[in-house]
């Protein structure tokens, strides 16, 4: 089971999971870009990851850092799905999954409500 997309189609299905993100919920995001890549080099199979200070976790002490970073893998994802339909349903998940982070939702809470 797995799909071939070119990097073009793939950040076109990124970019369309990010328009589904409400406003409201996009424009608290804080210090945060997206980036897209083939494979985590440690965890190949990895669909994507947040790397970062959650928004909860941030204080007055916090100033200066880098942005943090969702990357999501496109390999991965695309060995993980056989159709262009399961692999938009899962990019899409997998975006709100990493955005949930960094909006300090846990693993847990995300699977329980089916994030996961």
């Amino acid at each position: 089971m797995s799909i071939r997309v070119d990097e073009a189609r793939f950040e076109e299905l990124v970019d369309d999971a990010l328009d589904s993100v409400p406003d409201a919920l996009f424009e608290a995001m804080d210090n945060v870009v997206v980036l897209i890549a083939d494979r985590h080099p440690d965890e190949p199979g990895l669909l994507g990851l947040y790397e970062g200070v959650a928004l909860t976790e941030r204080d007055t002490t916090y100033s200066g850092f880098l942005p943090d970073t969702i990357t999501i893998y496109r390999g991965a994802l695309c060995d993980y799905c056989s159709t262009e339909e399961e692999l938009v349903h899962e990019v899409a998940v997998t975006v709100i999954h990493e955005i949930a982070h960094h909006f300090g939702i846990g693993e847990e809470t995300l699977h329980s409500l089916g994030w996961g």
